[in-house]
């Protein structure tokens, strides 16, 4: 089974938080979302793979595997390791011509860029960057 394309992933994204009518409920699916992450080596968890903007630690690992590149990442917090969730699910498992071409209007459509801290924000954006550096690079 593929995954669905980035523009699909985000679409779902949308309606599953549609079905929420509050944002204590969509916090606390973005905080499950987290939960989900897969497991994230102690021996990543260094500076090299850290992302600097973050108030929370996050850490972040990525591997070519045959022409998409597969994201790993953590943080020492609930709700950030949520967002990590949401961008994963969007961006990871993509080639880098997918990720290039992807504009997070997620964010917007989510009301996240209203509801999140700017603290918060900005570190997501600090997440995000990385994933399209890494898809320039690539």
């Amino acid at each position: 089974m593929s995954t669905p394309g980035p523009e699909l992933a985000q679409q779902e994204l949308i309606d599953e938080f549609e079905m929420f009518d509050n944002w204590m409920d969509r916090y606390q699916y973005i905080i499950d979302l987290g939960k989900q992450l897969p497991a994230f080596p102690a021996e990543w968890q260094t500076e090299e793979y850290k992302i600097q903007g973050c108030q929370s630690n996050v850490w972040m690992n990525h591997e070519m595997k045959g022409d998409k590149l597969v994201f790993k990442a953590t943080s020492d917090a609930a709700i950030v390791s949520g967002l990590i969730g949401v961008l994963l699910r969007i961006y990871s498992e993509r080639t880098p011509a997918e990720i290039s071409a992807t504009e997070p209007h997620f964010l917007q459509d989510l009301g996240l860029d209203k509801h999140l801290s700017p603290t918060r924000s900005n570190g997501l954006h600090a997440m995000l960057e990385r994933i399209y550096q890494v898809a320039r690079a690539s």
